[in-house]
């Protein structure tokens, strides 16, 4: 994978959480210090898509951006989720790194074509004349009451599309790193972000950093079991583990955070250690990230793992709009914790 070579290095140590934590800011104001950080380094960073000008985006990520920057560098398009990806990828072909904003990224199946045989393929079909560095983010994920069309889980949707990046934040300190080392890569990058989590508050470093595209983080260290998990879920699989302590187990926590490619060494040492694993993610059973993952485990470290691997995915069925069943069609912390116990007994 081609990568730009300094820029792209981290400034912490890789997957670390920051030993000093300055300033506090909700997740979705630290994507929008990310984005400004690299509009202001880089010239040819720019933003397209949906009222992201003076607006400032459907969630607020861009608020601002387009009274600093000027109309040119934060630009408005129709609502054509085809004609405007298509477009960004035409600008990143000619020098510049264009940040695509999905309104929500159900609405990016439209421009399914311009991301599986544009973006992804025109750095191998060109003989490597071009390079396309292209950011594509937005939110999804289950909501409250957005219905089935407003709450899809697309990751595996992307996942099988040559040379395209995957990643997922999880807390505004990894949303600001991971946005920034994105927008680096000379890659097509796709950023997850979670509606539900647009709001979670966190300190961050005054100093700049920028995080690994390939890495996961340890959340918490444990013995017993891996709980491998991305996004929202990290929060559903904390509040287990606060049961799963009293009833004295010891669970390993990892928020994998890049879904293509996936950090194997950080996993595969985790499974050496505790020899059994859980997977909770928010995706579609059927072909979901917890099938693939699961089956890189199966292929890596098999000959580690003292019981089958378990994965606890959404049920294969259209996000219901009433809320109680609407959360039934999502991994719950009880679900986990029962997982945890039969896995380890």
């Amino acid at each position: 994978m081609l990568q730009r070579s300094a820029e792209s290095r981290p400034l912490l140590v890789p997957g670390s959480e920051p030993a000093h934590k300055r300033h506090e800011l909700l997740l979705i104001k630290s994507l929008r210090e990310g984005l400004e950080e690299e509009m202001d380094r880089d010239p040819t960073v720019c933003v397209m898509g949906e009222d992201v000008g003076h607006y400032g985006g459907l969630y607020k990520v861009t608020k601002g951006l387009a009274p600093k920057y000027g109309d040119l560098r934060v630009l408005d398009t129709t609502i054509a989720e085809n004609a405007f990806t298509g477009m960004g990828i035409g600008v990143a072909m000619t020098g510049l790194s264009p940040i695509v904003e999905g309104m929500n990224m159900g609405f990016l199946l439209l421009a399914f074509n311009q991301m599986s045989n544009n973006c992804d393929m025109l750095h191998y079909t060109s003989g490597g004349q071009f390079k396309i560095p292209i950011v594509i983010r937005g939110p999804g994920g289950v909501s409250r009451h957005l219905g089935a069309e407003h709450s899809q889980r697309l990751e595996s949707y992307f996942q099988s599309i040559p040379r395209i990046q995957m990643v997922s934040c999880s807390t505004p300190y990894n949303a600001n790193g991971l946005m920034k080392a994105a927008i680096r890569s000379d890659n097509p990058v796709i950023l997850f972000e979670h509606v539900l989590l647009y709001n979670l508050k966190e300190r961050i470093p005054d100093e700049e950093y920028v995080l690994n595209l390939e890495e996961a983080v340890m959340v918490r260290p444990g013995e017993h079991v891996t709980i491998l998990t991305y996004s929202r879920m990290r929060y559903h699989v904390m509040q287990a583990v606060k049961t799963l302590m009293n009833k004295g187990y010891d669970p390993e926590v990892i928020d994998i955070r890049s879904l293509k490619l996936f950090d194997l060494y950080t996993i595969g040492n985790s499974v050496k250690k505790t020899h059994r694993v859980l997977i909770v993610d928010e995706c579609m059973r059927t072909g979901g990230i917890g099938a693939s993952l699961t089956a890189a485990i199966t292929e890596n470290s098999y000959d580690y793992l003292d019981a089958p691997i378990v994965c606890l995915s959404s049920q294969d069925v259209p996000t219901l709009y009433a809320r109680t069943l609407e959360s039934w069609t999502v991994v719950q912390p009880p679900q986990i914790v029962t997982a945890v116990e039969q896995l380890c007994q």
